[in-house]
């Protein structure tokens, strides 16, 4: 049986940021089938060169097989999603399209509010509107969302809340193509997250930046976020929310795990501009229409009554929130060890 991907044609937005380089390489390696092309879109040119040499300038004998097409088969084009005309060139022969161009950094959102309006709501209304006036053949588009669309207190979480309701009612605009949306959380090692800052800090000699003794954060490898957006292409109906179900832990508790039995300060200096105390990754009001996937994933179902679903009482699954799932201090260092022990699980918890 061919795979998820043979022979497609696939377009990332935002393609060379964390998540995006990931994404390219699960897709390079055919482990899901074959692209007949992998198309990175994103508006940085220096970002593109050094990811372009990365897949280049492969040494392994396997790497060799990999990517031997990759000249042929990875491409990467200059654009921007708040530019229509840009995106509607890139898009127009893709068969699926995975939309990772984000500003995503929450102090940034609060400073910059239109700017991240412009990036995250209309960059997918752009998305949408080209797939509809061009009457494109597109088979999937794959919004990539956050924890913190869910019950927003901040710009960031209010523009991808949006940007989710934007890709959903696409199905009405052309229901020819499937929009869907992935949401996970705090994406250990990805760019920005909290696992960079603190091993900086603590290479640095500390001191190690705690906002709030009770925060805490779900928690998933870069792999784990791909993951969930497969499953989305492979499974979601039309307007549902892919979620992983996700362990999460105490930020103290990752800090204290991090530094280990070195002689590091830890300072609280309080929540930053838009942080929340606690995540949330399903709300009460859509827990009513959320129902366990048979993959491990829930989905939550569309609200809008053209494309909503029954939902069986039975699938129920209440608020999914990150202060109800923590990890005990040593499931959190089994969880580091075997999820990224490369770049954490060197020191005992005390």
């Amino acid at each position: 049986m061919a795979g998820l991907f043979e022979g497609k044609r696939v377009l990332i937005t935002g393609g060379t940021g964390s998540l995006g380089q990931v994404l390219t390489r699960r897709l390079m390696t055919g482990s899901e089938g074959v692209p007949e092309s992998v198309t990175v879109f994103s508006r940085d040119e220096a970002k593109q060169h050094y990811m372009r040499l990365d897949f280049m300038h492969q040494t392994s004998a396997t790497d060799e097989v990999i990517f031997e097409n990759s000249r042929q088969r990875l491409k990467f084009t200059i654009g921007d999603v708040r530019d229509y005309s840009s995106l509607a060139r890139a898009v127009r022969d893709s068969d699926i399209v995975f939309g990772a161009a984000a500003l995503k950094q929450v102090p940034s959102c609060e400073y910059f509010p239109w700017e991240a309006s412009r990036t995250n709501i209309e960059g997918a209304a752009n998305l949408v509107r080209a797939i509809s006036e061009m009457d494109l053949r597109v088979e999937t588009v794959v919004g990539i969302s956050t924890d913190k669309a869910c019950k927003p207190v901040n710009v960031m979480g209010m523009t991808k809340a949006i940007q989710e309701r934007v890709l959903i009612e696409g199905n009405l605009q052309h229901p020819q193509t499937r929009f869907v949306c992935a949401r996970y959380g705090n994406v250990l090692a990805s760019r920005g997250s909290v696992v960079p800052l603190f091993l900086d800090q603590i290479a640095a000699g500390g001191p190690v930046t705690i906002t709030t003794v009770d925060m805490t954060r779900f928690l998933l490898t870069l792999e784990d976020a791909v993951d969930t957006i497969f499953a989305a292409v492979r499974s979601a109906a039309p307007g549902d929310t892919y979620i992983p179900r996700c362990e999460s832990a105490r930020m103290t508790d990752l800090a204290t795990h991090l530094i280990g039995d070195r002689k590091i300060e830890t300072v609280v200096t309080g929540i930053r501009p838009g942080e929340k105390i606690h995540e949330i990754l399903v709300s009460e009001e859509e827990a009513t229409r959320t129902v366990y996937g048979e993959d491990g994933y829930f989905a939550v179902r569309p609200m809008l009554p053209e494309l909503a679903a029954p939902v069986p009482e039975a699938a129920f699954v209440g608020e999914y929130s990150s202060a109800n799932h923590l990890m005990s201090t040593a499931e959190l260092a089994d969880f580091l060890r075997r999820k990224v022990p490369e770049a954490i699980a060197q020191q005992p918890l005390a």
